[in-house]
């Protein structure tokens, strides 16, 4: 292998912008990370090694792939500007185990993908910087799917990451975190301040990892009703769960039958949406059904 010029520097992060004419697009939510240490704590989390897989969302110029490359038996990147796959293909040319697909990661067919570049590897892992504006989309999408999965390591905005790892009662805690804490266990890596990237973002950044479950905490009936009953408990984060349910579920005729099918479920009708634990949507959205209480 060639002698390496790390790509996560000023200094050479620079001086690829400057040689391929590169301007950051707002719209696309482009930071490029500069900062090594930042790039190893992500890396580390990740917990990889030559038997396992590893898929990067919105690779930039390659600051986070190239480190993933000398980790992993294979990476994936999946860059949506076509402007920044001919940087990638010059900086990561030093590489014969990364392959890079020009696309939009929310409309790609990541089944198919996994199929054809993860072929033989144990595990597989997202690993990524990704943008902001796109976070939540992309990481239900992965989660949804349940693809091959063994984390997903990914630098996001504090405040959702601070989210999608919080508890029961706390002002954080609300329909993401119950989504995310379904598929997942959430796990904080570290804070990151905006200084490290080339534009520098107006907010912090958090690394989050989740490690993917083989199965839910919880067993539903109907995990589509679950989430349902969920939305509709945070409708209105002020109310009460018993004002939510009734708003969402039930009729002025029925009203009335809430409330013992809240006791059923061993819920106070007083309290608010985001007191309820996982275990508790669970229980309530199943006794609900029963009831045949429907979307």
């Amino acid at each position: 292998m060639k002698n390496i010029d790390e790509i996560a520097t000023p200094r050479r992060t620079k001086e690829i912008i400057a040689k391929h004419g590169f301007s950051f697009k707002k719209s696309l939510g482009q930071n490029f990370l500069i900062d090594q240490n930042i790039l190893h704590k992500i890396v580390d989390a990740a917990d990889l090694d030559e038997h396992k897989g590893a898929l990067e969302i919105g690779p930039g110029i390659g600051a986070l792939t190239e480190k993933l490359a000398q980790r992993a038996g294979t990476v994936t990147a999946v860059e949506i500007d076509q402007r920044l796959i001919p940087i990638l293909t010059e900086v990561l040319e030093p590489y014969s185990n990364i392959y890079v697909h020009h696309g939009d990661v929310l409309k790609t067919d990541l089944p198919e993908l996994f199929a054809k570049n993860f072929a033989g590897m144990d595990k597989v892992s997202v690993v990524a910087n990704l943008p902001y504006y796109v976070t939540t989309p992309i990481l239900m999408r992965l989660l949804e799917e349940k693809l091959p999965l063994d984390s997903i390591v990914v630098m996001i905005q504090k405040e959702v990451a601070e989210r999608m790892a919080a508890s029961p009662g706390t002002k954080d805690y609300g329909t993401l975190s119950i989504a995310v804490q379904y598929y997942s266990e959430p796990e904080l890596v570290c804070i990151v301040p905006h200084t490290v990237f080339i534009p520098q973002p107006n907010v912090e950044s958090a690394v989050i990892k989740l490690k993917v479950r083989e199965k839910p905490p919880v067993e539903v009936k109907d995990e589509k009703f679950f989430f349902e009953v969920i939305h509709a408990s945070f409708a209105q984060r002020r109310k009460t769960i018993a004002n939510n349910l009734k708003s969402r579920f039930f009729t002025k005729e029925n009203r009335d039958q809430l409330e013992p099918l809240l006791e059923a479920a061993e819920i106070e009708p007083a309290r608010r949406g985001e007191t309820l634990s996982i275990e508790e949507y669970a229980r309530l959205s199943d006794v609900l059904l029963e009831a045949g209480i429907k979307g």
